[in-house]
């Protein structure tokens, strides 16, 4: 039998080695698109198995390598051991990383809630191209804490079926106690080494605790678990055989929609308009969702509340719970409809602008399923 021969493979080590940071970007984003299409609910069982193990696997590759680091000089760990658990550590908090941001996204409307997003896009991709610094306690512990105080924003939701402000200051809670048990552990396998990074681990804790809190009070933060399925404007909607029956204007001319702008719709004075909308939560969530219908004002140079909406929504069904509120167009011109929770965080926005005619538009009947 003929020995196995590595220089075949040199050339192509070799030109791996080149690309490195090419190669990097393409796995990164390649990892990120099967992440967002592999996926499902987040309240499926299997969802939050992911999440956990990831967890477990990042916590226990950091605490293993932090007792190993705190040997004294004669039995510190190989370069080899040590390469392995930075890439362990890195690889699990990637995945973590990379989950949040498919629902942080999934959640979130762009317009209101990209500073977060791209905070989010930063510290993913951090953890990619920084691969140096895993090797560092403060480093590592402080992304750890960052993804379980991600992940209980997504979790304490689910468990109590409720979302607002006072689940949200439960994650953070709940955040920072197991971090900081977690933390007594470190403290124990390698007591020097802790206290050298302690502080530097306090001081990145109480940044990252301000930035969230500053995220939700601030409204950027997009309103897990919640996610806009389906939303449009429409002449008419009608709820037939458990079904809705929806009637719109006919499509515009393709050069408006290559240029895209915003849907108009043509309206006799004194019409209606129906926002319809669904919206995914998670099975036995109870929660409030507002359309806040709102006009540009020329005068005023700016948006106007018209007319405010709430309606209780129920979770479970797959493609969202599905409803519509109804406003008469006393006004021509630009029309937005905030999608908002009740504190006022956004799930989604339509716009659309209305002309008068005397005759009614010509219009197309659908069922949304």
């Amino acid at each position: 039998m003929r020995a196995f021969n590595t220089a075949t493979f040199e050339p192509a080590i070799s030109w791996a080695k080149r690309h490195e940071r090419s190669i990097s970007a393409v796995s990164l984003a390649g990892g990120f698109a099967f992440d967002s299409v592999t996926f499902g609910r987040i309240d499926h069982a299997v969802t939050q198995a992911v999440f956990i193990v990831y967890l477990l696997v990042a916590g226990i590759a950091i605490a293993v390598l932090h007792g190993l680091e705190s040997r004294p000089d004669g039995r510190k760990p190989s370069d080899k051991t040590r390469t392995i658990l930075v890439a362990v550590t890195q690889f699990a908090l990637g995945c973590l990383l990379s989950g949040f941001c498919v629902f942080y996204i999934r959640s979130a409307s762009i317009t209101s809630s990209w500073p977060f997003l791209l905070a989010m896009a930063a510290i993913f991709i951090s953890n990619e191209y920084m691969r140096r610094y895993h090797a560092r306690l403060v480093f590592s512990a402080l992304l750890l804490f960052f993804a379980i105080y991600s992940y209980a924003i997504l979790l304490v939701p689910i468990v109590i079926g409720r979302i607002g402000r006072i689940p949200f200051l439960i994650s953070g809670l709940i955040a920072v106690v197991l971090f900081f048990v977690y933390m007594r552990a470190l403290a124990r396998l390698g007591h020097e080494r802790y206290r050298g990074a302690r502080m530097q681990v306090a001081g990145g804790m109480i940044v990252i605790t301000v930035f969230i809190n500053a995220a939700y009070f601030l409204r950027v933060l997009p309103p897990l678990p919640l996610v806009l399925t389906d939303a449009g404007v429409y002449h008419d909607v009608k709820r037939v055989n458990g079904n809705y029956q929806v009637t719109q204007e006919d499509v515009p001319p393709e050069w408006q929609a290559l240029f895209g702008t915003y849907p108009v719709m043509h309206v006799q004075p004194g019409a209606k308009l129906y926002l319809y909308n669904a919206v995914f939560a998670p099975r036995g969530l109870h929660t409030r969702i507002v359309h806040d219908w709102q006009w540009l004002d020329p005068k005023a140079r700016g948006w106007v509340s018209q007319q405010r909406i709430g309606v209780p929504i129920v979770g479970g069904r797959e493609d969202g719970f599905r409803y519509y509120t109804v406003k008469t167009m006393t006004r021509q011109g630009q029309w937005l409809v905030k999608i908002d929770t009740g504190d006022g965080r956004a799930i989604g926005r339509v716009r659309f602008s209305v002309e008068e005619q005397a005759v009614p538009p010509a219009t197309t009947t659908k069922t949304l399923k």
